[in-house]
């Protein structure tokens, strides 16, 4: 296996640990007959993510920026995994991308201003990088 899909295969695992540190809390927070609902916003009375905690609500935000971003790395993974075009240059990208979206959970979660942001366009810069070595 390349390193980008070992580093993909971790980007997953991370979600899925993203995913129990948004839940736990949030279920705690909300009443079982909310969480277990259809999540209709008229018979809620708004969103669900209205009636989190900040915290909570900023993990949730951070998950779902990771669904995000990890679309667009996926892609730059099977890019470059399938056009054979792995290089040192595409393995440090990957490991930057893994590093910056693990740093991304705390920075969002306790609201690290501006560095959330930054680490954010690290990790979005390096899946671009991968793209472009890939074409080159």
């Amino acid at each position: 296996m390349t390193t980008e899909l070992t580093v993909l295969a971790l980007a997953a695992l991370l979600q899925a640990v993203q995913f129990v540190l948004m839940a736990v809390p949030a279920n705690l927070e909300l009443a079982p007959g909310q969480t277990l609902s259809p999540r209709d916003r008229d018979r809620m009375g708004g969103d669900l993510v209205d009636k989190l905690s900040p915290r909570t609500a900023r993990l949730y935000r951070a998950l779902t920026n990771h669904f995000e971003a990890l679309i667009l790395f996926t892609i730059a993974v099977l890019v470059v995994t399938l056009g054979a075009q792995s290089s040192p240059l595409t393995q440090t990208c990957a490991w930057v991308y893994l590093g910056a979206r693990i740093l991304y959970v705390p920075a969002y979660a306790f609201g690290w201003v501006p560095w959330r942001s930054l680490i954010w366009f690290v990790g979005f810069g390096a899946t671009v990088l991968m793209l472009l070595a890939a074409l080159v």
